[in-house]
């Protein structure tokens, strides 16, 4: 028999090794948007949106002043954060643009629309919405049939002005 995961059951957090917690702090506060939650001395700090106890934890007992890993290396690919609708990512890729982060990507998946990023120790970050899953894309089987188009970052950013 095939164990399957209970239909409730989520990703709670990601914790990511980082090299400076007050640099990674600074940048999950101002360009994400997180709170703090609780820091754990001057090794640790666990942050998230909207009062949960932690989305995102920082922690640097292996990794202090530790530097990134080769673009080839094994490892997290990205942490995803949801967004609850177009306008809102928007304005969230308003501000990492505003921030002056470099946009390592964009895309249209057909389910959802994402743009990419790395944190400042090189983890990937993605900020996306998804669509009402009525309007995501099926093959002729009824299996999703996801894509990777081009996604106009300017109208994105756009949408969230409204």
């Amino acid at each position: 028999m095939t164990y399957r995961a209970a239909p409730g059951m989520s990703i709670g957090h990601v914790h990511l090794k980082v090299s400076d917690l007050q640099r990674s702090i600074a940048f999950y506060t101002d360009v994400i948007g997180l709170e703090v939650m609780q820091t754990y001395g001057d090794q640790a700090a666990f942050l998230s949106a909207g009062g949960y106890h932690h989305h995102v934890g920082l922690n640097t007992w292996e990794s202090l002043g530790g530097t990134r890993p080769p673009g080839k290396a094994t490892g997290l690919y990205h942490a995803a954060f949801l967004f609850p609708d177009r306008p809102s990512l928007g304005r969230a890729v308003a501000n990492v643009v505003a921030h002056d982060v470099a946009l390592a990507g964009a895309a249209d998946h057909g389910v959802s629309e994402a743009v990419y990023f790395d944190d400042p120790d090189g983890n990937g970050i993605e900020l996306y919405h998804d669509r009402p899953r009525e309007d995501w894309p099926r093959d002729t089987d009824g299996l999703l049939a996801m894509v990777n188009a081009p996604l106009d970052i300017a109208a994105l950013i756009a949408d969230g002005a409204l």
